[in-house]
């Protein structure tokens, strides 16, 4: 059973930075609440780019309320950092904004192939002597109209992502 401190009850353990860092491990450090002794990599990670000492500067400026965030920034920076030395998150960023660039020329193409085939469809119509839809209620308006829901149904296209590659979240 584990106290907000992130150590268990009985025999302290230290925290994953104290651990790292070969110190005692206080009873108020700041580090204990956020890299927990069973998630080491979690701060190996953040005192390979940031510093120890820093990050303990940048914790102790915030409020308790907000540190929670600032560690898992540092932690998702410190990981991108180790994956991308030299671009890091950017290069995350990057690669997704080209990833919805491929997907918006993707849908664009969709769209057009679909404007295209209601065009063709609507001149295969009237070429055959089909008439537009008439709110007479004629046979040929029905005929009409019952196609035409099959033409707007490709509205509806889904884009399968599964075919782009894997994502660059996984791990």
């Amino acid at each position: 059973m584990k106290e907000s401190g992130g150590r268990k009850q009985g025999a302290p353990s230290p925290c994953a930075a104290c651990k790292l860092l070969r110190r005692k491990c206080a009873q108020d450090c700041v580090f204990a609440p956020y890299f927990p002794a069973d998630e080491p990599h979690k701060f190996a990670n953040v005192h390979k780019v940031f510093g120890a000492s820093n990050v303990n500067k940048m914790l102790q400026e915030l409020p308790v309320h907000q540190r929670g965030d600032a560690v898992s920034s540092m932690v998702y920076e410190a990981n991108a950092r180790v994956r991308d030395p030299v671009y890091g998150c950017v290069g995350a960023i990057s690669s997704l904004q080209q990833q919805i660039d491929s997907l918006q020329t993707q849908l664009a193409l969709a769209q057009a192939e679909a404007v295209h085939l209601r065009v063709r469809q609507t001149a295969s119509f009237s070429h055959h002597g089909f008439e537009p839809a008439s709110p007479s209620g004629s046979p040929s308006s029905k005929l009409l109209g019952s196609q035409a829901k099959a033409i707007f149904d490709m509205d509806m296209m889904v884009v399968d992502q599964a075919s782009l590659g894997e994502s660059m979240w996984s791990c």
